[in-house]
């Protein structure tokens, strides 16, 4: 009898030595194989639109486009496409967030040793997969919704926004931005005046201390 085609993976991680440890737990489970790698949100997308892997797992906090901008991009062009999201971040906004742009699970790097081979299993069989706290995190989430009687509040910025404001704040210039996201200058200008209105913010400088206070970026 045959044995099964492995899972084809794309890693993404702006750490190679954490790529490198990922990679070794998983190569080493037959019916799991990595076929390409990324360090960065868009280098991603690149890889998936290049290998057309069945299952993404993505790092949160990366430059140019975080895990979660990179999701959200991949569910939209890459429906069939399952989604992981590997992160240190034990984070309720976070792992929300990652559900909304279609992520089947989150899985902490502390515990990644423990939980991803079962996380990635449990998703290419169409199951969600949640570690301990997410779970704890969805009851208090229904429950307080349940008693209020109200929705998940609206984020404050786009999705485009966000995007721009991740730049910004990485130091990109509005030339460098409108190349990585193929738009113009000028629209570049627009979102970022837009953001300042809206976040109520005077400066770039602000605006890189908001987007550390949001985890778009690291200190």
């Amino acid at each position: 009898m045959s044995r099964a085609t492995p899972t084809r993976i794309l890693l993404a991680d702006d750490h190679a030595l954490v790529r490198r440890g990922v990679r070794l737990i998983l190569d080493n489970e037959p019916d799991l194989t990595v076929v390409a790698e990324a360090g960065d949100g868009a280098e991603a997308i690149d890889q998936a639109r290049a290998h057309h892997p069945d299952l993404a797992i993505l790092d949160i906090a990366m430059p140019r486009l975080t895990g979660l901008q990179a999701a959200r991009e991949l569910s939209r062009v890459q429906p069939g496409l399952r989604i992981l999201m590997l992160t240190m971040y034990d984070n309720e906004q976070f792992f929300f967030e990652a559900l909304s742009v279609g992520a089947s699970g989150y899985v902490l790097k502390s515990v990644a040793d423990r939980d991803l081979i079962e996380a990635c299993r449990a998703t290419m069989r169409g199951e969600p997969f949640l570690y301990p706290g997410a779970v704890n995190a969805l009851i208090r989430k229904y429950l307080d919704r349940t008693r209020q009687g109200g929705a998940v509040p609206a984020k404050a910025i786009t999705d485009r926004e966000e995007e721009i404001l991740k730049l910004v704040a990485e130091g990109h210039s509005s030339q460098e931005i409108a190349d990585i996201l193929v738009i113009s200058v000028k629209t570049v200008e627009r979102h970022r005046a837009n953001l300042l209105q809206k976040l109520d913010l005077k400066d770039r400088l602000e605006l890189t201390r908001y987007a550390i206070r949001v985890g778009l970026i690291e200190a």
